[in-house]
């Protein structure tokens, strides 16, 4: 099979690996669709240690869509031809390999296999290049999740990349009533608002003035404050906690789910008598995958919308630089 290696900063290969073979109780999966995350492109570009503990040396890629191969001579419950989503955390049965899982490999070997745990039927109503994205949507969706939202309130998403916009997608699930979404990036803004959200350009726009003609005021430590209850982080610039601690209603809560490595200085005495919350949030869980499903399978977004290019697996480091321009890109996939 041609597997991707990471071999550094500015650095991959596509070389040839025996294919797995599958064990008594094994699934072969074959890749059909791969999404390119906002942490392949960190390491990618700066060097291991910038997202993912990815291995020098190592396959990566971490969300797919994908079809079982073969089966183990023991596997009674799994059949060749049938699409799947493979669970980075427990696919591998390595949990450590959930950033690693060879998502840009043609092949990969799911060990001990099972329903529900490592693989996730996909159904029809969705189509292969979304599927690829239901990982990323998956950490959305638990951020969202994590926020305790509740039927009526509003919230602020920082960053229109894929977790921002699945992360805004599922509060309007959970019953926010507006969900304003903020980027730098006219062409990411432009398709946030093609999916129906409202938008702000924090680089040229007053946020505080948008936000409070959309939410409407509310009582902040300060004086007057945007009525939003949610602050949700998935851009990961250094200065959005101190804009949440600084605008932020009394009772405001805030998720980060941007990888932003480093400590940020927070304000306790403020936070405190402002009765703030800072909750964070990664990875996801099973309900967060039916949920996601369930929403891409209703065809109520059109999620393949936010998919700007596509590349095969020999073009992937094209890909990954095509994957790092926020001005001209949004989500990237590789198709097999």
């Amino acid at each position: 099979m041609k597997a991707a290696i990471y071999n550094g900063k500015k650095s991959i290969a596509i070389v040839e690996k025996p294919t797995p073979v599958c064990g008594p109780r094994d699934v072969l999966l074959k890749t059909v669709c791969a999404s390119i995350c906002g942490t392949d492109v960190a390491v990618y570009q700066h060097g291991p240690g910038t997202g993912h503990k990815i291995t020098v040396g190592g396959e990566f890629g971490h969300e797919a869509v994908c079809r079982i191969a073969a089966v183990g001579e023991q596997v009674t419950d799994f059949k060749v031809g049938q699409r799947v989503y493979p669970y980075p955390l427990l696919v591998t049965g390595d949990p450590k390999r959930a950033g690693t899982m060879g998502a840009f490999s043609e092949y990969i070997l799911a060990p001990d296999a099972k329903w529900n745990v490592g693989l996730y039927a996909v159904p029809d109503e969705i189509d292969d290049r979304s599927a690829a994205l239901i990982e990323p949507f998956t950490v959305g969706t638990r951020a969202a999740r994590r926020s305790q939202p509740k039927a009526g309130e509003n919230a602020i998403v920082f960053g229109a990349g894929t977790i921002g916009i699945a992360a805004a997608i599922a509060l309007k699930e959970f019953g926010c009533r507006e969900v304003l979404v903020c980027d730098l990036s006219d062409f990411r803004l432009e398709k946030v608002r093609a999916l129906g959200f409202p938008t702000c350009n924090t680089d040229r726009d007053n946020l505080k003035e948008i936000a409070s003609k959309l939410f409407g005021t509310a009582h902040g430590l300060d004086g007057t404050a945007p009525d939003a209850d949610i602050y949700l982080d998935a851009a990961g610039a250094p200065d959005i906690l101190e804009q949440f601690l600084s605008m932020g209603k009394i009772g405001s809560r805030m998720v980060v789910v941007a990888v932003l490595a480093g400590q940020r200085s927070v304000d306790i005495l403020h936070m405190t008598y402002a009765q703030q919350s800072l909750i964070g949030s990664g990875g996801y869980f099973p309900e967060d995958v039916r949920d996601v499903m369930a929403v891409m399978a209703s065809g109520k977004y059109n999620i393949s919308s936010i998919i700007t290019h596509q590349f095969s697996q020999k073009e992937l480091a094209a890909a990954l630089e095509t994957a790092s321009d926020a001005n001209h890109a949004l989500n990237v996939v590789i198709k097999y």
